[in-house]
């Protein structure tokens, strides 16, 4: 049953939007349409258990994750499987929970392009992604053929046919870090990004759509629907010790703390906060990212 809410806690514009005074103008025409839909979002490390996907177990430790709020736990694949069924029934209310969408923000273009890896030239560690997206209308079942889009700011805090906007000056093509992936017949896509910088006003951050029944072109797609409008979070202590290193510490710019944006609500994963797993022994080396996605493709 949907909650009770106050929609403008959950849908401020953008702060940034201004500041945004680019002369360069975008590459494609903005969508300032906000979606109204509800949505399901879970966190974690994900299998499907009568219907319903299951989060992973949490941890900061480099071969591990750490997931949401939860405080750092060591784990190791047979307890995460042993423990897998156990969870099932409590992992249904974490991520099978109706959650307010959010604004897409001033930085949106249509078109994205669709490809796995979206860094082009771009500076920073790597994130590779990894989506989950299950319906709510067919009992949280895995949902194949949604596009799931992702765009984000480089490590100086501009975005793509808008450079200008954050104050630096760098060449703009209106592509970069901008993407999308088709999920597959288990609800997943994978795109392989950089961890974002960040800018004045808002926490570090990546915006998402879904979209589904649209049209492949050559490298782009065409109609569709977009069932969800999100915005994916880092966890702050591993984002401020990235921000603090060679390319991120370029961006002389003000930093806000998660704790202190004005979209995220401190809802952990249901919120956007990403699980986070690391790719080697330091932050430089990059960082599987995952989420489970849930959508109502009845409404």
């Amino acid at each position: 049953m949907p909650m009770t809410e106050n929609p403008a806690q959950h849908e401020q514009p953008e702060q940034p939007e201004q500041h945004n005074n680019n002369p360069h103008p975008a590459s494609h025409r903005r969508d300032k349409s906000v979606q109204r839909r509800r949505v399901l979002i879970g966190g974690g490390t994900v299998a499907v258990a009568g219907g319903l996907a299951v989060a992973g177990i949490a941890s900061a430790d480099p071969t591990s994750t750490k997931q949401g709020n939860s405080k750092p736990t060591k784990s190791t694949s047979a307890s995460a499987s042993a423990s897998a069924s156990a969870s099932a029934s409590a992992s249904a209310t974490t991520v099978c929970t109706l959650n307010a969408e959010v604004t897409e923000g001033p930085y949106s273009l249509d078109g994205a392009l669709v490809r796995e890896d979206i860094r082009e030239d771009k500076e920073g560690f790597e994130v590779q992604y990894t989506f989950t997206v299950v319906d709510l209308a067919n009992d949280c079942a895995p949902l194949e053929g949604a596009l799931v889009e992702i765009w984000h700011c480089d490590h100086l805090g501009e975005y793509s046919g808008f450079v200008g906007g954050n104050g630096h000056e760098e060449e703009d093509n209106g592509t970069f870090l901008r993407g999308g992936q088709l999920t597959d017949e288990s609800g997943q896509c994978g795109i392989t990004s950089i961890w974002p910088g960040h800018y004045v006003s808002r926490a570090v951050h990546v915006h998402m759509r879904v979209h589904t029944d649209v049209t492949l072109t050559d490298d782009s797609y065409t109609g569709g629907e977009v069932i969800h409008t999100g915005q994916l979070f880092f966890d702050q202590d591993i984002n401020a010790e990235i921000q603090a290193i060679s390319p991120y510490s370029d961006n002389t710019t003000s930093e806000t703390l998660l704790e202190d944006d004005s979209i995220y609500d401190d809802g952990g994963a249901s919120s956007g906060l990403l699980t986070l797993t690391a790719l080697g022994s330091t932050v430089s080396d990059g960082y599987a990212a995952t989420l489970t996605v849930g959508v109502d493709t009845s409404s």
